[in-house]
């Protein structure tokens, strides 16, 4: 191509945009903005918005606060997010409509939380949660049970809250129903713990503590006596025979301090 022509070229272009951009900006305004509607479909669950006593009882059972870093699967329009980030806490929302993602920004700069509050869109099986201090969620019992193994591997102690939808087997928690501010069907908040490694046999001053884990509940052997117990994240507690322990687990090591200071060492 010769100079001339290249130079022709760009006044073309530049005139041509200039007739179309304003003819664009007039086009995009005129765009209705984006309104989510409920029942609307999303990748893996249709979009139905958690009533906001129902944000606030899981986020309250979860005991959110400024220290905690908090994820939301399937954020919608980030109202738990927003509310998580107004606690003080840093708050994250996985949602795959890009749409929503847009309206959950908006909506978080205008209740003045765009600093801890932030939106991504992403596939919430692909996203690592392994940062997440609380997870909130409100999606369909298959959905949480894909999900469920990877929430089991998580750092004990890392908090849980679903609205409505169970985890099957692994009981929750705590549960609780919300009515002040929700008449929907969905006014039911659940919670667990995610419950340390337990299973296997630890060597004790009182005999070897054989350990039979069920999520968070535990059986066993002390010795010759039995044992019945739970956990909640990393604090451990049982009975053997009459007797009340309790500690805490730290990987291979449990440290007990009552009845008296004990520790438990276990076995490879």
């Amino acid at each position: 191509m010769t100079i001339r022509r290249a130079i022709s070229s760009l006044a073309v272009l530049a005139v041509t945009l200039m007739v179309s951009t304003p003819a664009f900006a007039q086009a995009t305004a005129g765009q209705k903005p984006f309104e989510p509607q409920v029942g609307q479909a999303g990748k893996d669950v249709v979009w139905v918005p958690t009533p906001q006593g129902v944000v606030d009882q899981m986020l309250d059972m979860a005991k959110v606060t400024k220290n905690d870093f908090v994820m939301d699967l399937g954020s919608g329009d980030g109202r738990t997010v927003i509310t998580a980030a107004k606690r003080g806490a840093r708050a994250m929302g996985i949602e795959y409509n890009p749409d929503m993602v847009e309206l959950s920004k908006k909506n978080a700069e205008a209740a003045g939380v765009s600093a801890r509050a932030t939106f991504v869109k992403a596939d919430l099986f692909e996203t690592d949660l392994s940062k997440a201090d609380v997870i909130t969620m409100f999606l369909l019992p298959s959905i949480n049970m894909k999900l469920r193994p990877q929430l089991l591997d998580l750092k004990p102690g890392t908090r849980i809250a679903s609205n409505t939808f169970t985890m099957e087997d692994w009981q929750a928690d705590e549960t609780a129903t919300v009515t002040d501010g929700c008449s929907s069907s969905w006014c039911t908040a659940l919670f667990w713990v995610v419950p340390a490694k337990v299973e296997g046999t630890w060597t004790t001053p009182s005999g070897d503590l054989k350990l039979t884990q069920t999520f968070q509940m535990i059986s066993g052997t002390l010795g010759a006596q039995a044992v019945q117990g739970r956990l909640r994240g990393a604090e451990i507690s049982f009975t053997a025979g009459t007797t009340k322990y309790a500690g805490t687990v730290s990987g291979n090591t449990i440290r007990l301090t009552s009845p008296s200071a004990m520790t438990a060492t276990k076995k490879m």
